[in-house]
């Protein structure tokens, strides 16, 4: 693992002592978090102190979040100031593997291991920014993955739940959520998760307001409809395998029940995703294509 350096700031940066952080935010924060908590977002210097102070984390990968930040800005990744703070309050660097450290905040698609991936920066910024997530409301995530997505919807809601079909990673990911737990990100404390194939979503939890898929399938899932509650929201990836675009799905029902879905691509563009793979008894066989 790497080592993370970080200052803690007394009375000005400058004046800061220089501690230790290996891998994993180790070391406690100094605030721990609370839905106030927002960082400021007028120049890199006021965010990289203040995340200095409150948070703990390294100079080197806030001013790589800066950098990406502004991209996402100007890409229209990033729609609002309450999706801006959940990216800019998300430490992506403590759900990369070790090996992809240097490229945490890279406009790229990285191996996590298992055969899957953490998605990048603008396709979970463009993803989230179309869920239009409110305090209070209900996410529903397939594909846990690194948990970086769920990390991000966690400052947005404290109501997520989220599924991963491959156990061990599952198990990995979730020890990260309560080793950050531990250390102040009382944030993820909004993360239920299991390890479950997400098909069939988590009905005794549901409905939800809102659903994000994070691996590609060539249909949208019958029981993941049925869970996303009348004006809820689903953004999906939809296509042959390697060939998907993200679709945000807007469900409607009538006062006759009649149930209508509307789509729009939100990419406009192709967007490869893993496969949505499917549960054999305990077994991963196949996928959910038909």
């Amino acid at each position: 693992m790497d080592r993370r350096t970080f200052l803690i700031g007394a009375g000005s940066l400058a004046a800061s002592a220089l501690l230790w952080r290996p891998g994993l935010a180790l070391a406690d924060t100094p605030k721990p978090y609370d839905a106030s908590m927002t960082p400021p977002v007028t120049n890199r210097d006021d965010f990289v102190k203040w995340m200095v102070a409150n948070r703990a984390e390294d100079p080197k990968f806030l001013n790589e979040k800066w950098d990406r930040y502004e991209a996402l800005l100007r890409n229209h990744d990033i729609w609002d100031a309450k999706d801006g703070r959940a990216f800019l309050l998300t430490p992506r660097e403590d759900f990369v593997r070790p090996a992809n450290l240097s490229r945490a905040y890279d406009h790229a698609f990285l191996d996590i291991g298992y055969g899957v991936t953490i998605s990048g920066p603008h396709a979970v910024a463009r993803m989230t920014s179309s869920l239009d997530v409110k305090p209070g409301e209900k996410v529903l995530e397939i594909g846990t993955g690194s948990g970086y997505q769920s990390a991000y919807l966690s400052h947005l809601t404290d109501k997520v739940w989220s599924i991963e079909i491959i156990k061990p990673l599952a198990e990995r990911t979730r020890a990260t959520y309560d080793e950050l737990i531990g250390h102040g990100y009382n944030e993820f404390k909004a993360i239920s998760s299991k390890n479950a194939d997400g098909y069939y979503g988590w009905a005794e939890n549901g409905p939800f307001d809102k659903i994000v898929v994070t691996c590609g399938i060539d249909h949208i899932p019958p029981p993941l409809l049925q869970q996303l509650t009348p004006g809820g929201i689903m953004v999906i990836p939809v296509g042959p395998p390697g060939a998907q675009r993200v679709l945000k799905v807007e469900k409607t029902v009538a006062a006759d029940g009649t149930i209508t879905v509307a789509r729009s691509d939100i990419f406009n563009k192709v967007v490869p995703f893993v496969p949505f793979t499917k549960l054999e008894g305990d077994t991963i066989q196949g996928n959910h294509n038909k």
